[in-house]
């Protein structure tokens, strides 16, 4: 083996220790029976996620946050897929400029937005509902599902579709059976991003909740402000084995990488 393949191969091993060494901090903090950070750890206990699991805020706050995180994946879903036909196949004029606006909350601090919904719905004189806190979402989120979807309509095969509409196929059939099924993938990686980032929403979620509407993010930040223990770790620990069950569950149900192949 070469220097320079040594070289790249321990640069590589460097970035993803750097990347990784937090999680594992976090999980060892979370499993320590101390409760503050000590390394190496004095000993192993599950009592964090014991009482993360039995207190009622956390609990109420993390199946909060699952449920706006589903909703909003699915109006994601919706509205970028549609979106994206919209703009590859409708033949808008300023498509472009119209891809820009609708991928602009991807440029744009999540913070200023939070903020800028904020004062509208103040202006609006409708309060902080829940409601408002899934749109905060969606508007955050959809861009992800328009950039995917867009990816995979970039290189799409539109003569399936004519050969569809030769054989007789409506254009609800056509999108159904044959439109839909070909840009799944950048459907549903869009849908996975939508979750996660709805789920660990922060700086949106701080500005639109509402009280007793508190999402876990929020209430980690909210206790943080007081004590810090191991529940802190224990829910970080969840939230991190939640991301990583949506994507593995999607993969066995769905195949992503089946489609990542093609």
């Amino acid at each position: 083996m070469t220097p320079g393949r040594l070289a790249y191969i321990a640069l590589n091993a460097a970035i993803l220790i750097f990347i990784l060494a937090p999680i594992a901090i976090i999980f060892v903090f979370a499993v320590n029976p101390v409760p503050y950070i000590d390394f190496p750890p004095s000993g192993f206990t599950w009592d964090w996620f014991v009482q993360f699991f039995t207190s009622d805020i956390f609990m109420r706050s993390l199946w909060l946050s699952l449920r706006v995180a589903a909703i909003v994946t699915l109006l994601a879903v919706f509205f970028g897929a549609t979106a994206s036909l919209a703009i590859a196949r409708g033949n808008l004029p300023g498509a472009r400029t119209i891809t820009a606006f609708v991928l602009s909350p991807l440029m744009l601090p999540a913070i200023l937005t939070g903020l800028a919904l904020f004062q509208a719905y103040m202006f609006l004189d409708i309060g902080r509902p829940l409601w408002g806190l899934v749109m905060g979402h969606v508007l955050v989120t959809t861009p992800y599902v328009v950039r995917t979807t867009l990816a995979v309509l970039h290189n799409f095969d539109t003569r399936l579709e004519e050969a569809a509409t030769n054989l007789g196929a409506g254009p609800v059939r056509v999108y159904f059976e044959v439109t839909l099924p070909l840009i799944k993938p950048g459907v549903i990686a869009g849908g996975i991003f939508a979750f996660i980032v709805s789920f660990d929403q922060f700086p949106v979620s701080l500005f639109l909740i509402g009280p007793g509407n508190e999402t876990l993010p929020i209430t980690l930040f909210n206790y943080l402000k007081f004590e810090m223990d191991g529940r802190i770790a224990a829910a970080s620990v969840v939230s991190i084995l939640i991301s990583l069950v949506v994507v593995i569950g999607i993969d066995r149900t769905v195949g992503l990488r089946s489609y990542g192949k093609m």
